[in-house]
């Protein structure tokens, strides 16, 4: 594709943005790409995941509203039917010659955040806002599916010798999908892995060629339960839930941080109570803690749960917790960052290669990056900068279109190296 070819479809994309495991739209439409390409070997639905390995998976609600908006919009009823239930996503398959096998991950979903209409927003004044209100793609991940089909034209018009796997990747915001497909079983040969990501704070022309410093990730969800009572006639027959809760946040963001690296804590979402006159019975509160290994993310999820115990015996209640998505930590191989940043180098309008950063955030990337190291093969993931006037996961953020032929020439520049020099 052409740039005119490349900004055209990312609009197309960016009006479209479903939420994890809801991109029933976002999955026909790449389906359609693919097959205009006269690619055969296309999977989705239960042919591209693990299903029982999904994680932050919409209650059944949530998965029939986007499924009927969907088929509303005019999708593919074929694809609907294979997708129903949030079998999203897709791997699109491309053999060409005796080689290695290449895999490349790009995420598809998209974030609950109303995105900004005023006029110097470029996708407002543009025409291409998102077209479903309280939902916009405010993590490039319209720009990286765009990459990841520009790459697979590239791919096809070079030299390259051996198989590609494009993973398109559904729910990676609610750090879901990752383990799903990469338990999918199109990874098992897989011998090369590049993810990628655009922006990072990083601008346009900047080219970072392994990102490291994954911070390891496990969401939980933490119930209180006591005994309600009026709160002004008879306090002492209550047994206070929200005290309860009140004093495993405080207690919670006391767990002493660890010497061997980063460790993290938050408290995101508290629930609960009826009234001011009530001692509540029961709240609920959604948590995460990090750690710069796996490990570490481990210490503090059982030093959470030490703290939300005793918490809950302090104030006579009972506490539940429910473990939820998660994700493990991970480093890009060297030897595919330096032919990243050695094919950054000899690009027209790359100005800046970094050889490695860290991320200070999570990706469920590393599910897919890890199993295929752990087989022998080699993973790196890819940052391309881009010039962005909100920052990711706010309502006025964009990406400088230029931004993705950057990524798609880094992308399969070095997917072509690697079948010739397999490092």
């Amino acid at each position: 594709m052409d740039r005119t070819g490349l900004s055209t479809l990312r609009r197309a994309l960016h009006r479209i943005p479903e939420p994890s495991w809801c991109e029933f739209q976002t999955t026909a439409r790449l389906i359609e790409e693919l097959e205009a390409r006269g690619i055969e070997d296309i999977f989705y639905g239960a042919a591209a995941l693990a299903v029982d390995e999904r994680m932050g998976v919409p209650d059944e609600e949530t998965l029939s509203r986007w499924h009927d908006r969907a088929a509303a919009a005019g999708t593919r009823g074929d694809v609907l039917e294979a997708t129903a239930g949030g079998l999203t996503g897709v791997v699109a398959v491309i053999e060409q010659g005796v080689g290695p096998t290449v895999g490349l991950r790009v995420d598809i979903d998209a974030l609950k955040i109303e995105e900004a209409a005023a006029d110097d927003h470029a996708p407002a004044a543009g025409g291409f806002r998102s077209e479903h209100e309280g939902v916009m793609h405010a993590c490039g991940h319209d720009a990286h599916m765009t990459m990841g089909l520009g790459v697979i034209d590239a791919i096809r018009e070079s030299e390259f010798q051996g198989t590609l796997k494009v993973f398109f990747q559904p729910a990676e915001e609610v750090i879901g999908g990752g383990k799903a497909m990469a338990k999918g079983g199109h990874l098992e040969d897989v011998d090369y892995l590049l993810s990628v990501h655009i922006g990072l704070d990083h601008p346009t022309g900047e080219i970072v060629a392994g990102i490291d410093g994954f911070l390891a990730v496990s969401h939980l969800e933490v119930t209180f339960s006591g005994e309600s009572s009026h709160a002004g006639a008879r306090p002492q027959d209550g047994k206070n839930a929200m005290q309860a809760m009140a004093t495993a946040i405080q207690n919670a963001y006391a767990i002493p941080r660890h010497s061997d690296g980063a460790t993290r804590i938050n408290v995101g979402v508290v629930e609960g109570g009826t009234a001011s006159n009530i001692i509540a019975d029961s709240v609920r509160m959604d948590v995460e803690v990090r750690g710069e290994t796996t490990p570490l993310m481990r210490y503090m999820a059982e030093k959470a749960q030490t703290v939300f115990e005793s918490a809950a015996t302090m104030h006579d209640c009972t506490v539940e917790l429910e473990s939820g998505p998660s994700a493990p930590s991970a480093e890009s191989d060297a030897e595919l960052a330096a032919i990243v940043g050695d094919i950054a180098g000899s690009l027209e309008g790359i100005d800046r290669i970094i050889d490695a950063d860290g991320l200070g955030g999570s990706e469920d990337a590393t599910y897919l990056m890890r199993a295929v190291q752990q087989r022998g093969g080699l993973a790196c993931y890819v940052g391309v900068g881009t010039d962005h006037p909100g920052g990711h996961h706010t309502a006025t953020f964009d990406v400088e279109e230029e931004s993705i032929r950057h990524g798609i020439e880094v992308l399969s520049g070095a997917i072509e190296r690697i079948s010739l020099e397999r490092p």
